[in-house]
């Protein structure tokens, strides 16, 4: 958040804070952290001096999630707290035009950004400097005046000051809440804690191959002298949690009499709600050797924030289809399973053309929904006859049977594309593979029954795979782009690339095809 989190009430008592300073030793010596107090506006200008209005995204998810808030009879007056260079206030004034914002930052170069905007309107937006800890709002704004109150803020772990109190490398500071902390700290301020609990989600920057782990908390308060919540009257809290123990919070306040909204939001508020059914997808075009499929997914506005992966194309899918494509024979006349194929589903159709039978699964409802719209929408019988969508959750007892009643004598050829990157699906991954494929060993290496993988490694390395592969009796033949034997020209998946056309060097360099037969 832009407004420095150096101070927040605990206790109703006149100018409340929080203790974050500790009397121990901590990761920053006194010099520096006495420095990083007095020039904290300092740094915050710098900040927006270097990434200037470049750092953050609109904000365009606040409609779809928390529309009601800003619409209805009469205006609405909001309260933007630490708005920074206007991510939130531009999206929701361009979507309610009706609305007035009072917009306050910490940094005076922030408040000039938003003066420059080129849809900033005095009659819409009032931006000024405030520092919270110290100045008295009411000098800018009348007291009881405001509907909606909002606050925003990034997330990034560097030295520590205090115990949840630590200073980034550019010298701005952020304050990490607990589940407990905050709970306390809303019930000490006449809240009751109706929901809370801890999400997750990993987003990859894939131009710079870096994954990052994002946590934060998902809560509901209202007004302890509430008699009800309703849909239209309640407080919804998102947190962003760098470990598992501790967050750095944003605050937003319905600020009335009557129960309170807060949303604690950036960019990844909608990893809370899931995906509305309102937001509209877009049309992909992929083209495989000589075949065009359109495909529908989750627009790129919203994929950075979704919940689901599979609402999205993965370019590992795209080199597998690409290979499917080019070397019918891997699945000519056989039996395909694919786990995790996402709302693309582009293997799986690109297999029903020379497959007897295959079955593309995922776990998540939304994508399946998405999947299903796609293949009705870009293969036609005999084709369609082929294929069919099932759900499937690894491990998942009662999915696996019902995939046995489709094809009792196992699967010839089970694909899965970048479904290795969470730790802990691993092992279900390949206990659910070993119990559907086919037992079938053949002649030829190239006929017997086999797992093909295609993924970039993540937070799953390749020895993690391999071990949790042996386990469940699966043998790695090769791998792509260096073979078991160094010469993956002379090997199965070698062959998928010598003279078939593709060409490799459109796909990063960090993909991977790993190719496994049972023991």
């Amino acid at each position: 958040m832009s407004s420095d989190a150096r101070a927040s009430p605990e206790q109703q008592e006149p100018n409340p804070k929080i203790q974050i300073y500790s009397t121990s030793a901590t990761g920053v010596s006194p010099f520096w952290r006495d420095k990083y107090e007095r020039e904290a506006k300092k740094y915050w200008d710098i900040f927006y001096k270097r990434h200037q209005d470049k750092f953050f995204k609109d904000r365009h998810y606040l409609d779809k999630e928390w529309g009601h808030y800003f619409s209805g009879a009469g205006k609405r007056i909001i309260l933007e707290v630490g708005c920074g260079a206007g991510n939130t206030m531009f999206p929701l004034v361009a979507t309610y035009p009706d609305v007035f914002v009072h917009a306050c930052d910490f940094s005076p170069r922030a408040v000039d950004l938003v003066k420059m905007h080129k849809d900033f309107k005095e009659t819409q937006i009032s931006p000024f400097v405030c520092d919270l800890t110290v100045d008295d709002l009411n000098l800018q704004i009348p007291p009881s005046s405001v509907d909606i109150v909002t606050m925003e803020r990034l997330t990034c772990k560097d030295q520590m000051i205090s115990e949840n109190f630590y200073v980034r490398g550019d010298g701005t500071r952020a304050f990490y809440f607990s589940n407990e902390f905050l709970a306390s700290l809303f019930k000490d301020n006449g809240f009751n804690v109706k929901e809370i609990g801890l999400c997750c989600k990993q987003v990859e920057n894939r131009s710079r191959e870096l994954v990052m782990n994002r946590r934060w908390i998902q809560a509901v308060f209202c007004p302890s002298d509430a008699e009800d919540l309703s849909s239209s009257n309640h407080a919804s809290t998102e947190v962003d949690l760098p470990s598992q123990e501790n967050t750095e919070s944003s605050i937003s306040l319905k600020a009335s009499k009557e129960p309170v909204e807060v949303d604690m939001s950036e960019g990844v508020a909608a990893d809370m709600f899931g995906i509305s059914s309102s937001v509209e997808n877009e049309i992909i075009q992929v083209s495989l050797n000589e075949e065009n499929l359109s495909i529908r997914v989750l627009s790129r506005e919203y994929q950075h924030t979704c919940k689901s992966t599979g609402l999205m194309l993965w370019e590992s899918a795209q080199l597998m289809a690409s290979v499917l494509a080019r070397n019918p024979n891997i699945v000519s006349g056989k039996k395909v399973l694919e786990l995790g194929c996402g709302c693309g589903g582009i293997c799986s159709m690109v297999a029903a053309r020379s497959a007897d039978l295959v079955v593309a699964t995922d776990g998540d409802k939304k994508t399946l929904d998405l999947l299903m719209q796609n293949v009705a929408s870009n293969i036609a019988p005999p084709f369609l006859d082929k294929l069919i969508v099932k759900s499937l959750e690894w491990g998942d007892r009662g999915h696996i049977e019902a995939i046995k009643e489709v094809n009792d004598k196992g699967f010839n050829i089970i694909i899965g594309t970048d479904v290795t990157y969470i730790p802990e699906a691993i092992l279900p991954l390949f206990a659910t593979a070993r119990e559907l494929i086919s037992p079938n060993r053949g002649d030829e290496e190239d006929q017997a029954s086999a797992l093909i993988l295609c993924h970039v490694f993540r937070r799953v390395d390749e020895p993690s795979i391999l071990s949790a592969a042996s386990r469940y009796g699966f043998r790695l033949v090769e791998r792509w782009p260096a073979g078991i034997s160094g010469n993956s020209s002379q090997g199965v998946v070698g062959s998928w690339f010598a003279d078939s056309g593709i060409d490799k060097h459109s796909f990063s360099r960090a993909l991977s095809i790993m190719y496994f037969q049972i023991e």
